[in-house]
């Protein structure tokens, strides 16, 4: 036998093997990156806890280069390393922004941004982070048709609802960009294009942190809240990370800070919500294998399939979900089903002289009896969560 051909041979380059590709393979050394860290460096921001780095499952995301401990800061980005509609009104787009009438929305002038930035390719100031951006985005609203129908039916009418508010977005802000035209010496058309916008879009969508802006005139109503921050956006999601993240007003800086302990050369996560896989796919273009928020979403078409086909009142009954808004996000977890389809079918199955005496009788309290349907059903899914545990 060949030296090092052996089982115990065989046995030790399996586990060296498994033990490097848990631990990511460094990205540090990649041009892009070196020039992001020359650049965040700049802008005062210089990280040592962390490095770039390919991981199996997740992809690109953050490595600890030392161990880290429970309650440490793991980033702490400044505010001149935040792209935020700040960023845009001081930017040659502000004047264009401030006297456009109606006022457009904070969410605007950021795509607005990012194309026109893009746009600029080497004269952009932002090209280092431009560059480690995705080129691609794999949310439902990029899917080819023909995919997006292979989607289970909420999801699938849920991409569709995103797809049409994308188009109106991009269609309704077509004027705002014809007033650019001054600024660039190529016809707007082809800059603020369908798929550039599709980019912005989905860049400002995925990757925004929470930075809440007071209200302006020079902006919609729409909720100022995004906040593009380069490095730490590239921090992966795990429905178990246990951090805290915030905006420090003291400190002019968006912190994260680690509750549970870390080794070294492991994959650092955050958790963006708790988010079933649904909403993971249609906001972030992912899924999580081992989700513990995962559920199945269950159709009107299917509660009404199983129940009786003789109820006379099931129209009726439907109709007063749908009124108080009962009829979608019914959902079944690992915990059993939720309160929310406890209460659908609690009313569904209520025999005709009960769903009369409960629900059609006093029709001017008809919302309170749902509400206390509602109650019984909150209560019994807790029951349901904590049977889990015992």
């Amino acid at each position: 036998m060949k030296n090092g051909g052996g089982r115990t041979s065989r046995i030790r380059r399996r586990k060296l093997f498994t033990s490097s590709e848990s631990r990511g393979v460094n990205e540090s050394y990649k041009p892009e990156f070196i020039e992001l860290k020359k650049w965040l460096k700049d802008r005062k921001f210089e990280d040592t806890n962390l490095i770039p780095a390919r991981f199996p499952g997740t992809g690109r995301g953050l490595m600890s280069k030392t161990s880290l401990r429970e309650g440490q800061m793991i980033i702490s980005l400044p505010e001149s390393c935040l792209l935020t509609t700040d960023t845009v009104l001081r930017s040659y787009l502000g004047a264009y922004i401030a006297k456009w009438q109606p006022p457009p929305s904070p969410v605007l002038a950021l795509c607005a941004f990012l194309v026109s930035e893009r746009h600029a390719g080497d004269r952009s100031p932002w090209k280092p982070y431009l560059e480690v951006l995705p080129k691609a985005y794999t949310c439902p609203v990029c899917l080819e048709p023909e995919v997006v129908n292979l989607l289970p039916k909420p999801l699938k009418a849920k991409a569709r609802e995103q797809r049409t508010h994308v188009q109106e977005f991009v269609s309704s802000s077509r004027d705002f960009f014809s007033s650019l035209q001054p600024l660039f010496s190529e016809a707007v058309e082809s800059i603020f294009s369908y798929s550039a916008l599709l980019w912005a879009w989905c860049t400002v969508n995925t990757r925004a942190v929470y930075r809440k802006r007071a209200p302006r005139q020079c902006f919609s109503a729409e909720p100022d809240t995004c906040a593009l921050a380069p490095f730490l956006d590239l921090l992966n999601h795990s429905p178990d990370a246990q951090v805290k993240a915030a905006f420090n007003e003291e400190t002019r800086c968006y912190e994260i800070r680690t509750a549970v302990s870390c080794g070294k050369h492991k994959e650092v996560l955050i958790c963006y919500g708790p988010h079933d896989n649904h909403r993971l796919l249609l906001e972030y273009g992912f899924v999580s294998i081992r989700n513990p928020h995962a559920c199945v979403y269950v159709s009107k078409d299917v509660l009404v399939k199983y129940l009786p086909s003789t109820d006379k009142r099931m129209n009726q009954k439907i109709s007063i979900l749908e009124d108080h808004d009962f009829i979608e996000n019914l959902t079944f977890g690992w915990d059993g089903p939720s309160w929310r389809l406890l209460t659908a079918l609690k009313l569904l199955c209520l025999e005709a002289e009960e769903f009369v005496e409960r629900i059609v009788t006093h029709a001017a309290v008809r919302r309170p009896a749902l509400e206390l349907l509602a109650r019984e059903s909150r209560g019994n899914a807790r029951y349901s969560a904590n049977l889990r545990y015992k």
